[in-house]
């Protein structure tokens, strides 16, 4: 009889943790892409599709991840504050400001056009301005001034604050912005690596030129909260993450976004931009 009640025990246990584990609220993956075209019904069907492809090559059970998405750098804040993701996918910019506040380590980095890094110009009429200077006080557009602390700290090394030296015209798509530069409706518009590249494919009626490029800046994909994920699992999400962009369902998210791969990272690779952004605190 007593080794009948320790068995009933034990069953009743096993499932209790069964129970637990199958009904364990899913970890929210917090993707923000400050500034972008993207939709969020398009966003939100290939990150899905990407986290099915995670949880199975990491080896998590089906729906251990969710996500939420926005292209506003204010919701993304929030975002983070309010979920306490394990993981996220942030801009460099956002990475930056928040790092200290959640503890964020990288995990790892898409590559984009067989690079781990991009620069940014600044593009203006051809013959209308030879430098940064020469714009004071004119107007600038692009979708990358969603984050203009970013952008004055890092890309411009702290020599221009956007805010106070632009006239700062935000876009959510860099074809906007260079159809109101072709018009002269802009001044000049700044541009990212993959708009750069998308440049000359572009029917404009006026010469462009650039009067302003940085120097290379890693490119920021996923991050960790150090705090709250052990040096394994953080092994365990980065390891997944790389054969992501040849997974039938992974690549749905490697597509939208031009990532041809994710690539492990070293926090090392970030120093110079910590040092920058810390530096125009």
């Amino acid at each position: 009889m007593r080794k009948m009640r320790k068995i009933c025990l034990a069953l009743i246990g096993l499932l209790a943790t069964t129970t637990a584990l199958a009904t364990a609220a899913p970890k929210t993956v917090v993707v923000c892409y400050p500034g972008g075209a993207v939709t969020a019904h398009d966003a939100n069907k290939a990150i899905g599709a990407m986290l099915r492809a995670l949880e199975q090559a990491g080896q998590w059970p089906e729906h251990h991840f969710t996500s939420t998405f926005t292209t506003k750098a204010e919701e993304c804040r929030q975002h983070m504050a309010e979920k306490k993701p394990k993981f996220a996918i942030t801009s460099l910019g956002l990475y930056l400001e928040l790092r200290d506040l959640h503890q964020l380590l990288p995990v790892a980095q898409p590559k984009i056009n067989g690079q781990t890094s991009q620069r940014y110009r600044v593009i203006a009429r051809k013959d209308s301005f030879q430098n940064l200077d020469e714009l004071a006080g004119k107007t600038l557009g692009g979708t990358v001034l969603e984050e203009p602390q970013f952008i004055g700290r890092v890309v411009f090394s702290g020599h221009y604050d956007p805010a106070r030296f632009f006239v700062i015209k935000n876009s959510n798509q860099a074809i906007r912005a260079l159809r109101a530069l072709d018009k002269s409706e802009l001044d000049a518009v700044i541009l990212n690596e993959q708009q750069f590249a998308g440049l000359a494919s572009l029917p404009l009626k006026n010469p462009l030129e650039v009067i302003f490029t940085s120097e290379a800046i890693p490119l920021m994909g996923v991050v960790a909260n150090s705090a709250t994920t052990t040096v394994a699992e953080r092994e365990q999400f980065g390891k997944a993450l790389e054969g992501l962009c040849a997974n039938a369902e992974g690549k749905q998210l490697c597509g939208l976004f031009g990532i041809e791969a994710f690539q492990q990272v070293d926090a090392a690779v970030f120093a110079a931009v910590n040092r920058l952004w810390s530096e125009g605190r």
